[in-house]
């Protein structure tokens, strides 16, 4: 059985299955999804853990003989498991398949890993899991899910914002589930009166939103300009390579450009981009000026030639980089 992590809940309330496995890179979700699993379990009994680390020469027939082996102190042991989603070899199959088949009475098997690819989720391991325990799958919390998200959380702690602080509050958050949860608390331990206004929020709130070069590319897709120059502000303070953003961009760009797949809700964002962009390799020869100027074979910032560039695809009037070539070539090469 797969559930989404919000209806696991529920279905902890009742008899456990014999197998859960948690996966995904959404670390708090993960982890809050582990706990919910083990706090249900204690409550039934199960009053001894071990945990096992999959790691380099790990014996996968190790999962069998702990499953087998007696407890002196407790009568019902949970076996919480720790394989990185990169370790589900052939030996790992063959293992979990195993057990799954013949899960042993009195013992509950916890698996949590990172993100699975859609082959490992057509795999037989995972079908062996699907079929005698519950999968929860738990996917990244975008910036579309963060509002929805946030105010269930906010509702969670009894807290109510206004309208303000909490577009003030998401800003701030944005990418950082971990910070959230944080500042949340820090809202509630100052007991400010409600619904709790933009002032209140900015005192107890720091700037803990964390990005990677792909959510620059989704708000260049998607024309957000404010959002653009404050991704690539934070991205350039974390000390995040110029090179790796972009490649990240040109990578992209070439996907769009093979007819690769995407997500629907993506399609329209990247056909807008297209046409305010006039097409792809239009974009990828400015990328390849600003990357003369990382070499430094052009004269500039390539931070605010990248700014630049996605300012105007955003649909700002800014300047072509190539209008301004010949002014930056360097003339000491």
């Amino acid at each position: 059985m797969q559930l989404k992590p919000e209806n696991l809940g529920a279905k902890l309330a009742g008899n456990l299955a014999p197998i859960y496995l948690v996966a995904g890179d959404e670390t708090l979700l993960v982890e809050e999804a582990c706990d919910a699993v083990l706090s249900a379990a204690r409550r039934q009994g199960y009053s001894e853990r071990r945990v096992m680390h999959v790691e380099s020469g790990f014996n996968w027939s190790e999962l069998a003989g702990e499953a087998a082996s007696q407890s002196l102190f407790a009568e019902r042991r949970i076996i919480d498991l720790r394989p990185p989603a990169n370790k589900f070899d052939r030996k790992a199959s063959e293992a979990i398949r195993a057990y799954a088949a013949a899960p042993p009475e009195d013992v509950l098997l916890l698996i949590r890993t990172g993100r699975l690819d859609g082959r490992q989720r057509s795999s037989a391991w995972f079908k062996a899991i699907d079929k005698a325990g519950v999968a929860v799958l738990v996917w990244p919390v975008g910036v579309r899910e963060l509002p929805q998200w946030l105010a269930a959380r906010l509702r969670s702690a009894g807290l109510q914002l206004n309208q303000e602080a909490f577009a003030y509050l998401c800003e701030r958050v944005e990418g950082n589930l971990l910070a959230a949860v944080q500042e949340i608390e820090k809202i509630k331990l100052l007991d400010p009166p409600q619904p709790v206004d933009a002032a209140a929020v900015a005192a107890a709130v720091e700037d803990v939103s964390h990005y990677d070069a792909f959510e620059l590319i989704d708000a260049a897709f998607g024309g957000e300009a404010k959002r653009v120059r404050h991704v690539l502000r934070t991205l350039r303070e974390e000390g995040v390579a110029i090179m790796a953003v972009l490649s990240a961009f040109a990578s992209q760009l070439r996907r769009i450009d093979s007819g690769a797949w995407m997500p629907n809700h993506r399609r329209p964002l990247v056909a807008r981009f297209k046409r305010r962009a006039g097409g792809v390799e239009a974009v990828l020869a400015e990328l390849a000026l600003i990357d003369q100027q990382v070499k430094g074979v052009v004269f500039g910032d390539p931070w605010l030639s990248l700014e630049r560039l996605l300012l105007r695809h955003c649909g700002l009037g800014v300047p072509r980089f190539e209008d301004q070539w010949r002014y930056l070539q360097r003339s000491d090469l």
